[in-house]
């Protein structure tokens, strides 16, 4: 197991889940909403399809956020390169999505093989739609703790198409290129370079500066819940028209999201698909910078005088995804910060 640790990895954390379940209740059986023990198969396959239907589409946000992007010209095609690129980076051995088809499937493309798929991506960026495959996802509950018959203990992943996740991993370049230099620095979510240890530097610092100085701060932590399945796509489209992505882009975005659809795989059934009308797609390329596009226009409408000063500079909050710490000299500053990004 220690040789598995250093050269093996998958096979390792294998070991360890089998070592550390308690005892095991069959996946056939679930309880229901009512809380009745469930038994047959089309019951369960039923009640997770309910479960996660209800998750993915919350009901308290808003009804007329689906406003669809205008039409404007084609802009420039998708080139083989740049498929290339993306097919280059696909990781193998993931489970699939509704096509089935396997990362190695695409990988070993020759020139006539990308040369479809780029004539493929072309289709649907110079037509403004997708296979409907491309906007299925296969959601597969993972258990987390506590009681196996009860889904609220398991987390969805979803597994989506892979041609599709290649012709999202392309507009992600495209609406990267753009946005990434209008995002602030307080924002190293998701983005090349980056990450929490620059976080976690900064906020040291502050507080080492602070103490040297005797000054007071005060910090308020946020850490959004499900963040991502809250989005209202509409002020998403919009936020994007204002960080200057075209709407010939905001639409090929959107045809992704036109007819948005989840399944769940359970006991090797896969129920009816049902809608997804609010939230980002998990697993997509495009997710994490379109959210941290996103919380950078909340974070600046929450801007105000309030904050620290450090170096000459002025800190009010720093983020992380969907972490958010937010700074001020004074409690009535903090809360007035608060009241704003709320």
């Amino acid at each position: 197991m220690e040789n598995d640790f250093r050269t093996a990895s998958r096979r390792f954390w294998s070991t360890v889940r089998r070592l550390r379940r308690g005892k095991q209740y069959s996946v056939n059986t679930v309880y229901g909403g009512d809380g009745a023990l469930l038994t047959l198969t089309w019951d369960v396959v039923g009640r997770w399809g309910e479960y996660f239907q209800d998750l993915l589409n919350p009901t308290n946000m808003p009804s007329n956020e689906e406003a669809e992007p205008g039409d404007s010209e084609v802009g420039s095609p998708i080139s083989g390169t740049e498929v290339t690129e993306v097919v280059k980076k696909l990781v193998g051995g993931r489970a699939l999505g509704v096509d089935e088809i396997r990362p190695e499937f695409l990988k070993a493309l020759d020139v006539v093989g990308l040369s479809w798929l780029t004539c493929l991506c072309n289709i649907a960026w110079t037509s403004g739609t997708v296979p409907l495959d491309w906007q299925i996802g296969v959601v597969v509950p993972l258990f987390k703790k506590g009681d196996r018959r009860v889904c609220s203990n398991y987390r969805g992943i979803t597994l989506l198409s892979l041609p599709g996740k290649v012709y999202s991993g392309v507009l992600e370049r495209r609406v990267r290129w753009i946005v990434e230099p209008r995002i602030q620095e307080e924002q190293c979510g998701f983005r090349p370079g980056r990450g929490t240890v620059d976080q976690l530097y900064t906020l040291s610092r502050v507080l080492e500066g602070a103490w040297e100085f005797t000054q007071q701060v005060y910090m308020c932590f946020v850490d959004l819940e499900k963040a991502f399945d809250c989005v209202p796509r509409g002020i998403q489209w919009g936020v994007l028209r204002e960080y200057g992505v075209p709407d010939r882009l905001i639409r090929t975005v959107w045809s992704l999201y036109n007819r948005c659809q989840s399944l769940v795989r359970i006991a090797g059934s896969k129920p009816n698909p049902f809608p997804l009308r609010v939230g980002l797609r998990q697993g997509c390329p495009l997710t994490p910078i379109l959210f941290i596009t996103l919380m950078d226009r909340i974070s600046r409408r929450s801007q105000g005088v309030e904050g620290v000063r450090f170096g000459g500079l002025r800190i009010g909050s720093l983020l992380f995804e969907d972490d958010v710490v937010m700074f001020a000299s004074s409690s009535r500053d903090l809360q007035l910060s608060m009241d704003r990004f709320a």
